[in-house]
């Protein structure tokens, strides 16, 4: 099922490295043709636009874009008791990481006088994307809120598509995890015309004087989605910001002999049913392990619901078995790859993990699964894809905090230093630059 690619015995470059991995993906430009209409329309003209494309697409237009209160109240009523409790505890957890991540204000004295500070400021308003498909994803629903609670964010909204099955509102269990968590603006809109309306605001159905009416736009949009959100948060990210641009999901996993081979087939399958272009990798030194998955994974995917899905993910080609010399290669390997989870199921986890430079984020050992870090661990999942762990990172309270320089230097401090600054603005040929510092001390001794 997995094809193999066997490295052992060589030592590629890093540019073969790359070349020889699993590697699938979306071409985010394929569509761009298709979405450039969408965000222009309602660029143009606002919640029409969206409502049209949403009928278009999603098969369902709402009465109105805003989510009434009732509606997500009573979705909350409604949730199953076991759910809810399990999202509680998801949301204690998330809450619990997240708030350790808010960075404090650091004030240096560069001379007397002469004070430069950073505080962190939380963006205004964001937008959430909660996107529909395959599976409902009230996890995303809390991996976008409580980082932007926790940064201190005054206003947000949750865009999640409609659904026909649900009067047009997006699922309950997403209006119910909103509720749980204290948001009471969610927006009944998805795919690219979501993106695009949370990036220029509308007036929603009801008239323009009523509460609520005005949609506002926002200043940054995070969350996952297909390759048509993706393509819409890339012609939106001149206007707002973004935190990435999320492809497939993708699971590695550096393993030796020692891993238990049915529990490395399940975590291959947990990422690949929640797409047929998810990647699943196996790394591995150990070819006897690589058999053994084999026949694990014939096995449980026969036994798994989406099995259809799963095989054809499986199967693609970005997934297969990467068989290495030794732990060392394979460490080489995973780095290369950078995938969005990486497992780490060898003798010593911890001590190899804490050599990882590239990986979304780190699984250690047989008891830390993804499907943990997805749900309860505590950590974030919304994390770089397609390579992108070399240099980005998981959506965080950072993401949506803005560090400012606050400089405060009093006169005698600008004096002692003004001569270095004109020097500069004359070696830059930026005379102007000379003149607004000596323009301070005009009447005085040249500083």
């Amino acid at each position: 099922m997995l094809a193999r690619t066997d490295l052992r015995g060589s030592t590629p470059t890093l540019a073969e490295l790359r070349r020889a991995l699993p590697r699938g993906g979306t071409d985010v430009n394929a569509v761009l043709d298709t979405v450039t209409p969408v965000v222009h329309a309602v660029a143009e003209t606002g919640t029409p636009a969206a409502l049209e494309f949403g009928e278009k697409f999603d098969g369902v237009r709402p009465t109105s874009v805003r989510v009434p209160a009732q509606v997500i109240a009573d979705a909350l009523a409604g949730l199953d008791a076991q759910v809810a409790d399990a999202l509680r505890e998801s949301i204690t957890r998330a809450r619990k990481v997240h708030s350790d991540q808010r960075r404090e204000t650091t004030r240096t004295q560069v001379v007397d006088g002469g004070v430069v500070s950073e505080k962190w400021i939380p963006v205004r308003r964001v937008g959430l994307y909660v996107p529909g498909g395959n599976a409902v994803y009230p996890s995303s629903v809390i991996m976008n809120v409580v980082p932007a609670q926790e940064a201190g964010v005054g206003s947000l909204v949750v865009a999640s598509p409609p659904q026909k099955d649900f009067g047009g509102w997006p699922h309950p269990t997403i209006l119910a995890a909103c509720a749980l968590l204290g948001v009471d603006e969610v927006w009944a809109v998805g795919g690219a015309q979501g993106v695009a309306l949370l990036a220029y605001g509308g007036t929603d159905t009801d008239a323009a004087d009523e509460p609520g009416a005005v949609l506002d736009p926002v200043d940054l949009i995070t969350g996952p989605g297909n390759i048509y959100v993706t393509a819409a948060k890339r012609l939106c990210r001149s206007v707002v910001g973004i935190d990435s641009e999320a492809g497939p999901t993708e699971i590695a996993i550096l393993a030796d002999d020692s891993a238990d081979a049915g529990i490395i087939a399940s975590d291959l399958i947990s990422q690949a049913e929640h797409d047929v272009l998810a990647a699943s990798v196996l790394v591995t030194d150990s070819a006897e392990l690589a058999d053994a998955v084999d026949v694990a994974l014939e096995q449980q995917v026969a036994a798994t619901k989406h099995r259809e899905r799963v095989t054809t993910a499986l199967s693609g080609e970005q997934s297969g078995i990467v068989l290495v010399d030794d732990v060392e290669a394979g460490l080489a390997v995973v780095d290369a790859y950078a995938a969005e989870h990486l497992e780490i199921q060898t003798r010593d986890a911890a001590a190899v993990a804490d050599r990882v430079h590239n990986a979304g984020a780190i699984f250690v050992g047989p008891y830390a699964p993804v499907s943990l870090g997805d749900y309860c661990a505590g950590s974030n999942h919304v994390l770089p894809t397609s390579g992108s762990a070399r240099f980005a990172s998981g959506l965080s309270v950072q993401t949506f905090l803005k560090g400012v320089h606050v400089i405060d230097y009093d006169e005698a401090a600008l004096r002692e230093v003004a001569d270095k600054v004109v020097t500069l603005a004359d070696a830059e040929d930026l005379p102007g630059h000379g003149d607004a510092v000596k323009q301070r001390f005009a009447g005085s001794v040249r500083p």
